[in-house]
């Protein structure tokens, strides 16, 4: 069959999902027109074509829209397709489908978790490797200076922040001096 990509309606624009015999490849939210979002789907993956999709395909499709519809979505039976992807992203990737939702880890938190303390570097660079969004919710790890209203490669105009009011998240960016400071407050009397 080779690869395989669809355009498809989400509430928040055309997304883009491309897949392989293995599994998912890529998935690409909204850009601000649906050609920019084929352009992008296509120079990631420039051997796949415009085809029906298979049913893992069709079942991310259905978790994606529902997803940004603001609805709670197991992404656990997706298979994905990982084999251009290093050991250690995996393990990052792992660990990011692990954070439930409506939370978010902080890169250090990930690094600790995945007993590697030294390598944000490499936590971030897996980060925007991810062509996995929302399979791989990326968007539930807050970035060295809070980077939520920034747009990753992979999730087109729709910022980390909206992702995470969609799940019912609290982002940590934007806290006031005084909230910083009644946080720090809190955890010292506890």
């Amino acid at each position: 069959m080779g690869r395989g990509y669809t355009i498809f309606d989400t509430a928040l624009g055309r997304c883009g999902i491309a897949w392989s015999d293995a599994g998912i490849t890529g998935v690409q939210l909204p850009e601000a027109r649906e050609i920019e979002t084929r352009r992008r789907l296509f120079r990631q993956f420039p051997d796949a074509r415009e085809q029906r999709p298979c049913s893992n395909t069709e079942l991310a499709i259905a978790g994606i829209t529902a997803t940004l519809r603001g609805q709670p979505v197991d992404f656990s039976n997706i298979a994905l397709d990982l084999s251009g992807v290093t050991p250690f992203n995996q393990r990052v990737y792992d660990a990011i489908r692990a954070i439930p939702r409506g939370e978010t880890r902080s890169a250090d938190e990930l690094a600790t978790e995945l007993h590697v303390p030294k390598a944000l570097t490499s936590i971030t660079q897996a980060l925007t490797k991810n062509t996995f969004v929302l399979i791989v919710p990326c968007h539930r790890v807050r970035d060295i200076g809070n980077g939520l209203d920034k747009p990753s490669p992979n999730s087109g105009i729709i910022s980390k922040r909206r992702l995470l009011s969609l799940e019912g998240a609290q982002p940590q960016a934007g806290l006031t001096l005084f909230d910083a400071l009644l946080a720090h407050d809190r955890r010292r009397a506890s």
